[in-house]
């Protein structure tokens, strides 16, 4: 995944970048970037790997050195960015956010059509966001070469470009699949992925950008370029996991959409015959499963309490490392358990989702061992089906990866896909099955996932303007 932040100002803007970007470290972990113009010094750059130190520690030295008016960043788990280019539509920084699916005919494209080449990387890699700048390239206009780059890419990219001067051109993804929001000041005027960063830079409101929206933000103004398209189809996981609790999607606050999910999957229970009253603590598996157990707790009136903590003063995200088997034993080791919660104790945990289920199993065991009676789980989306192909979301190579499918593939062969709708229903004999199945494997006493229609439910919007790919596996 990623996030990106940028400001065009009067006056020198790099400190405010610098917090922006790093308000977006929770959405990557490999690489972090600024890009920056000043009249005086022209374009400077610098890019760093945070894969194992985070944003504000590698960058707290450049507040000092770079200079600009206008400056943009990024926080990336794919390639280092923002990257400088000299091209007919004149000097650019560029960082983009999305995924490129025909990546190799899109290479093809671009070297047959220009005869020139792209820098390549260990195992012949080519740097995603220098493929889109090659795009734009192709065309004389920038404008012209952003919106010609999204129509060829088949996946998503929103594109930021911070032109020589100091404006930045601003470009939401052609179905809105990613958020993109701009505020204007008397003075300045800037873009973000998450929307609170542009309130804690000092701008009182900010606006959203619609599908395929393109702007030019100026010191103070801002101007559209390219009209919103029609369709909208942001993803609905932002809500439900990536996305940070105090910021704001299509009108819609994170942490609330996760109280109100929390609660419709209590109200489901109920309405299923669970006995909630058997739940001595209601808890989430931190930090996200946290909100959508405030929810749950609330809805029950069964108390709330952490049982575990994480302890994150020094590994403060559980995927820094390189391998699953660091991953899995950073994961374990930041537990930190708080008996007196959890020994003799019927526990019912609520997490943001079940993907993998690699380091869920390994907390159930730790709340065992610390003497737990009972352990139910409930995953606060539905039963992931479908690895994203519009968004960088994950580190999963295949849809075999996903628990829920492996279950099925176990259970009845490849035959068993043709039925994921019955396995997504917890109402049918083939829904029942994978959750009793998946129980067994990870140890719970029960286990629910939340509902699609209860996902739209807890978002608000309409369920047209949501992607819920990666759980249905349909692109409408």
């Amino acid at each position: 995944m990623g996030g990106f932040f940028g400001i065009t100002s009067k006056e020198n803007c790099i400190l405010d970048v610098y917090f922006g970007v790093d308000y977006h470290s929770h959405l990557g972990t490999r690489r972090g970037g600024l890009a920056s113009y000043d009249s005086e010094f022209g374009f400077q750059r610098e890019i760093h790997n945070i894969e194992n130190a985070p944003f504000r520690t590698k960058f707290e030295g450049v507040v000092g050195k770079m200079k600009g008016t206008g400056a943009i960043g990024c926080i990336s788990d794919m390639d280092p960015q923002p990257l400088l280019f000299r091209s007919v539509s004149g000097t650019y920084a560029i960082c983009t956010v999305g995924i490129i699916n025909n990546i190799d005919e899109i290479i093809d494209m671009v070297l047959k059509g220009s005869h020139g080449h792209l820098e390549a990387k260990t195992g012949g890699r080519i740097n995603q966001t220098e493929l889109v700048a090659a795009l734009i390239s192709e065309k004389d206009d920038l404008v012209e070469g952003i919106r010609y780059a999204q129509e060829k890419i088949d996946g998503t990219a929103s594109i930021l470009v911070l032109k020589e001067g100091g404006n930045i051109v601003a470009a939401r993804d052609l179905k809105g699949r990613l958020p993109m929001s701009v505020a204007v000041g008397e003075n300045a005027s800037a873009v973000s992925f998450e929307s609170f960063a542009l309130l804690k830079a000092g701008f009182e409101e900010f606006s959203d950008l619609g599908p395929g929206e393109i702007v030019e933000l100026s010191p103070g103004s801002c101007e559209q370029l390219v009209a919103p398209g029609d369709e909208m189809k942001i993803c609905a996981f932002l809500w439900s996991y990536y996305g940070y609790p105090t910021t704001t999607y299509e009108g819609v606050n994170v942490e609330v959409m996760r109280y109100n999910n929390g609660r419709i999957m209590a109200r489901n229970d109920i309405a299923n015959g669970f006995d909630v009253t058997q739940i001595d603590y209601v808890g989430g598996v931190p930090d996200s499963g946290t909100p959508h157990a405030i929810g749950y707790s609330n809805e029950t009136h069964q108390p709330f309490a952490r049982a575990f903590i994480k302890y994150t003063p020094t590994w403060a995200r559980s995927f820094m490392p390189t391998t699953q088997a660091e991953r899995n034993k950073v994961a374990k080791m930041k537990q930190i358990p708080v008996t007196e919660l959890i020994k003799g104790k019927n526990l019912l945990f609520v997490d943001d989702s079940i993907v993998r289920g690699t380091q869920l199993r390994e907390t159930v065991e730790f709340l065992y061992d610390n003497g737990a009676e009972a352990v139910h789980m409930r995953s606060a989306c539905p039963p992931i089906m479908y690895a994203c192909k519009y968004l960088n979301f994950s580190r999963n190579k295949s849809d075999m990866d996903l628990l829920s499918r492996r279950v099925i593939v176990e259970l009845e062969g490849e035959e068993g896909l043709g039925h994921i709708d019955e396995y997504a229903d917890a109402s049918t004999e083939r829904g029942k099955k994978m959750r009793q199945v998946i129980a067994e494997k990870m140890g719970f006493e029960t286990l629910e996932f939340q509902t699609l229609d209860g996902v739209v439910e807890a978002i608000g919007l309409p369920s047209c303007k949501l992607c819920k790919y990666c759980w249905t596996g349909k692109e409408d």
